[in-house]
């Protein structure tokens, strides 16, 4: 299979354009820690953003980054760091859950929408997303937004382009907005509780004036041996002290809990982001969106239907579920759609092997209407089909 690394826009741009002229798919890439997300590949030759890399803005005072899509995550992160600042929305670290190596890039965060558990206050990736370069499918170099939030008319390509997972275009260069990083976490851990007491606690948290930046739930099994809900605040010292104290008022019904901060707070919320509870098994792993409230009936209908072990993050709005895998069966997806079709959401295959993802809807089924907007925006964007074809839905 042929390989493709331009070095430059323009080359990226002329590379797409010879490749519409052969009609070949290209399969787009970063560092490919999330090469097994989406249904297997159906391409000819793969075309990685790795040599378009190198940050292009930062602006401390204006709070914006701007980097060329290959440029590892890790970089952004250190530079933002160094000036005491963060990208908001906490994005996963995917390779421990997939088994996969090298470095997450900059592009695949907005190409992603790559998001973690503080997604409840500061957003998804996308609503920080301000600004996107790219190719599109005729090898047109196409640029969208800049540095600063703006309200749009018509359609807004930055947020198209976030979580499109590189079937619309070649993310060449991608601008965020950032936040400064908090003087302080804390995280309250309430022990003993389940599932359904859990997410009676987390939204009344969340629907205080705490403000809470975390809200997640790990049942008996995962993580230790007794079940832990958590609740993160973040902010100056003695903000800190005072909402922990209000919260403890107000949810005393749930027990007292306990306040874990430094290193070991920060390890259990990036075990959270990453999945860390399924990394290096070989289960099927599922990633469930519902209404909070619904977050405890959903996982318990499908328990009712099979085996599976699960725990909840956006305060049991996220649920990550893992059961069994089976070479010749659905991973669950029959037993998992029927109780969405019930409680309401939607889910994602994360991993599973690639005769499952071929054999099973792998993102949510998307009813007509929803399918004809996707054929339409991928012919205007895509006309022959070249980028990542078929990974989010077949034909497409």
């Amino acid at each position: 299979m042929r390989s493709y690394e331009p070095t430059g826009e323009d080359e990226a741009a002329g590379m797409v354009r010879e490749a519409a002229g052969r009609t070949e798919p290209l399969r787009l890439v970063g560092a490919d820690t999330k090469a097994g997300i989406g249904r297997p590949a159906q391409d000819a030759a793969t075309l990685t953003v790795r040599g378009l890399s190198g940050i292009t803005l930062y602006e401390p005072a204006e709070m914006v980054v701007a980097a060329r899509a290959g440029t590892a995550l890790a970089e952004v992160q250190a530079l933002l760091a160094a000036r005491g600042q963060m990208l908001p929305f906490e994005p996963m670290d995917h390779r421990r859950l997939m088994g996969s190596s090298g470095e997450p890039t900059f592009g695949a965060v907005a190409a992603a929408n790559n998001s973690g558990p503080r997604r409840i206050n500061a957003g998804a990736a996308r609503d920080s997303l301000i600004g996107v370069r790219f190719v599109n499918g005729r090898g047109e170099v196409i640029k969208s937004g800049g540095r600063v939030m703006k309200n749009v008319t018509g359609l807004d390509l930055v947020k198209l382009m976030a979580g499109s997972w590189g079937t619309l275009g070649l993310l060449t260069e991608v601008t965020f907005k950032v936040l400064p990083v908090q003087e302080r976490v804390a995280t309250l851990a309430f022990s003993g509780l389940d599932d359904a007491r859990a997410v009676e606690a987390l939204s009344a948290a969340l629907g205080s004036p705490f403000e809470l930046t975390g809200a997640a739930h790990l049942p008996a099994g995962i993580g230790g041996p007794e079940a832990r809900t958590l609740m993160r605040l973040e902010g100056f010292a003695e903000s800190i002290d005072y909402r922990a104290g209000e919260l403890r008022r107000l949810l005393k019904r749930f027990g007292l809990p306990e306040i874990v901060e430094g290193e070991a707070g920060a390890a259990l919320w990036r075990g959270i982001r990453d999945v860390e509870a399924f990394a290096g098994g070989a289960e099927a792993v599922w990633r469930i969106s519902t209404a909070p409230v619904r977050g405890a009936a959903l996982a318990a209908e499908i328990a009712r239907a099979r085996a599976a072990r699960w725990y909840y993050d956006w305060g049991g709005g996220l649920i990550w579920l893992a059961t069994e895998a089976e070479a010749e069966g659905d991973a669950g997806a029959g037993a998992i759609r029927a109780a969405l079709a019930a409680q309401g959401g939607h889910a994602t295959l994360i991993r599973a092997p690639d005769p499952v993802r071929a054999a099973v809807p792998v993102f949510q089924p998307l009813a007509e209407p929803l399918m004809r907007v996707t054929r339409g925006l991928k012919a205007a964007h895509d006309p022959k089909g070249l980028f990542n074809p078929g990974r989010l839905y077949a034909g497409i």
